[in-house]
C-alpha cells in the first residue's frame, strides 16, 4: 500500500442529481493514489446504480451499502471500517474538489509536519451562483476548535497514525469528529487561507437552521463529550455565541 493512498469517504443518499459531479472531482484529483468509498445509505432514486456504473469503470471506486438507511454517521463510519489507505478525507454527494486539492493538502502536510490539514471554500448556491468565500485561520488548536469549528469536513484530512475514531450519532457530528482529531494531532493547517480547493452546495432553505437547537448542542458537546468544568463550558459557549454573531454579519 503506497504511503500516500487517500481514502475518501462519500455518504451517499438519494444524490442522483448531484452525485456525478461530486464524483468526477474526485476522479479528475492530480493526486491519483485515492480510493472512493462511497456507501450508499438506502437510496431509492437511482444513486446506487450511478455507484456501481462508476465502480465498474475505475478500479478507485468501490460501491459499498448499508443493510438500511442509518444516517450519514453510520454511513461514514462503514467507509472508515473498509479505508485501506494513511489518510482520510471527506465528501458528501453534493459537494465537490478543486482537481489540485489534495495533492496540495499532502504537501503541506508533509512540509509542516502536520497530521491534520485543512483548506478554505466556497459556498455556492444550487444554480451555481457563489454565496461566499470561507476563509479559515492558518492554523487551529483544539483550544481554538472549541471557539468555533475552523475545519470544514469536505475540506478535512487526517494521517491515519492518530489513531482511529468514530462519527457520533449527535448533533454537530462533523465537528465532534474534528476536535477529536486535532486534540490527539496537536494542531492542524490549512493548506492555504487565501485559495478555495472545494465546493459547499448550500441548498435551498438550509440556511435557516434551529439557531436554538444548534446551542443545545454545543452545550452537550462541551459537558457531556469533551466533558469540560462549568466555567469552561461558559467561557467557550461566549465564544461559540459571537462566532456565530460574526457569521451572520
Amino acid at each position: 500500500m503506497p504511503d500516500s493512498l487517500v481514502s475518501v469517504v462519500m455518504p451517499v443518499y438519494n444524490a442522483a442529481s448531484t452525485l456525478r459531479k461530486s464524483i468526477d472531482s474526485v476522479l479528475a484529483q492530480t493526486h491519483a493514489g485515492f480510493e472512493l468509498l462511497a456507501v450508499d445509505d438506502g437510496s431509492s432514486d437511482g444513486s446506487l446504480r450511478i455507484l456501481d456504473e462508476y465502480a465498474a469503470r475505475d478500479p478507485r471506486v468501490h460501491a459499498l451499502r448499508m443493510p438500511s438507511n442509518g444516517g450519514v454517521a453510520a454511513a461514514r463510519n462503514h467507509a472508515l471500517d473498509a479505508a485501506r489507505g494513511n489518510y482520510i478525507a471527506f465528501l458528501d454527494s453534493d459537494d465537490g474538489w478543486h482537481p489540485h486539492k489534495l495533492a496540495r493538502q499532502l504537501a503541506a502536510m508533509r512540509a509542516q509536519s502536520a497530521k491534520v490539514s485543512y483548506t478554505a471554500y466556497d459556498r455556492v448556491g444550487e444554480d451555481g451562483t457563489l454565496l461566499s468565500h470561507v476563509r479559515p485561520p492558518a492554523a487551529v488548536t483544539y483550544a481554538d476548535m472549541l471557539k468555533s469549528n475552523r475545519i470544514g469536513n469536505l475540506t478535512g484530512m487526517y494521517d491515519r497514525t492518530l489513531g482511529e475514531v468514530r462519527f457520533q450519532r449527535v448533533g454537530h457530528e462533523d465537528y465532534v469528529f474534528w476536535l477529536d482529531r486535532v486534540k490527539r494531532a496537536g494542531r492542524a493547517v490549512c493548506v492555504d487561507p487565501g485559495e478555495s480547493l472545494a465546493w459547499y452546495l448550500v441548498r435551498e432553505g438550509s440556511v435557516s437552521s434551529n439557531k436554538f437547537k444548534a446551542a443545545r448542542w454545543q452545550w452537550h458537546i462541551y459537558r457531556r463529550i469533551e466533558r469540560l468544568g462549568l466555567p469552561s463550558s461558559i467561557g467557550y459557549m461566549v465564544h461559540y455565541a459571537i462566532n456565530a454573531l460574526r457569521k451572520r454579519a
